[in-house]
């Protein structure tokens, strides 16, 4: 999949071009259903598909205390969209004067960098231009000026309401994950790439990986089931999220995600590590003793690898 940071670079393309417009944060369905529905209309032209997104949130840029956290970093959000078959991203570069530009200039100019744009896609609450101005309306109205057709994809409904970032956000900060894999299709998942640790898995005899979370919002604390992806390879997986009571007094310690993968010695430090979430098995809480902390892990693993996801 190629990405570029800006339209002219499909300028010399020959096939139609179908574009499906959107932040992404997270792909749930709704989102899915836009870049499936393109995917659908570049088939039937002859053509490719890209996506049409941005490198920040545009609130992250205009109003910082109300831009929500992410449920996918750039890096992963790019793999998410890989494996859906697109040819390529644009990820635009977010700034205040891209911000102030007018709607209707902001589709001409992407008619004038894409002669071949046949076709844009886009979810019914998809707002663009200066002051958010562009809507589907406005949209199809330009389109028909500049010969684009234009389809805005409804809703998809889960439990009588459309899925959202929004409530894919609360799903997964509640711990949720029924709910939240029910909105994306498949399970929650964060892409982390692995630090140096303390060690101390290792020396309880269950080494870890320790994970740098690329994603801003993570499920509660806790243990989970997991399934990892190392490399081309999938292993079910037990991880650990919280402050390690057990070893640190304080509750202000920073959150630690740790990853055992049960059989596996690698070296995978530097390495990127998407894990995506099956179970939670229990919370997190504080053993009197190393002992009784090594029985409780032993457990926990032989229940992650037996567990029925």
């Amino acid at each position: 999949m190629l990405t570029v940071t800006h339209p002219h670079a499909l300028r010399r393309k020959r096939r139609p071009v179908v574009l499906a417009a959107g932040f992404f944060d997270g792909l749930h369905l709704g989102h899915l259903k836009v870049i499936r529905n393109a995917l659908a209309a570049a088939e039937t032209l002859g053509g490719r598909t890209w996506v049409l997104t941005f490198d920040q949130h545009p609130l992250r840029v205009l109003g910082h205390h109300q831009a929500p956290r992410l449920l996918t970093s750039n890096r992963h959000r790019l793999e998410l969209l890989r494996r859906l078959g697109v040819e390529g991203v644009i990820l635009l570069p977010f700034t205040r004067a891209f911000a102030a530009t007018e709607p209707e200039t902001f589709v001409r100019d992407l008619k004038a960098d894409i002669p071949r744009l046949a076709d844009i896609h886009v979810g019914n609450n998809w707002h663009f231009g200066k002051a958010g101005r562009g809507d589907g309306r406005l949209l199809r109205q330009l389109g028909r000026d500049l010969d684009i057709a234009v389809s805005v994809t409804r809703p998809v409904l889960r439990g009588g309401h459309p899925v959202s970032s929004t409530r894919l956000r609360a799903a997964v900060t509640a711990g949720d994950l029924d709910a939240a894999a029910t909105l994306l299709g498949r399970p929650f998942s964060i892409l982390g790439t692995v630090k140096s640790g303390r060690r101390i898995g290792r020396q309880l005899g269950f080494p870890t990986a320790n994970l740098d979370p690329h994603n801003e919002v993570l499920p509660a604390t806790g243990i989970y089931v997991v399934e990892a992806l190392i490399g081309r390879t999938r292993h079910r997986a037990v991880l650990y999220y919280g402050r390690r009571p057990s070893f640190d007094a304080t509750h202000d310690q920073d959150l630690e995600l740790e990853l055992h993968v049960p059989g596996l010695n690698a070296d995978l430090y530097g390495r990127d590590i998407e894990v995506s979430f099956l179970k939670r098995l229990r919370g997190d809480r504080r053993f009197t003793n190393l002992e009784a902390l090594k029985k409780q892990i032993a457990a926990d693993i032989q229940l992650a690898c037996q567990a029925s996801v």
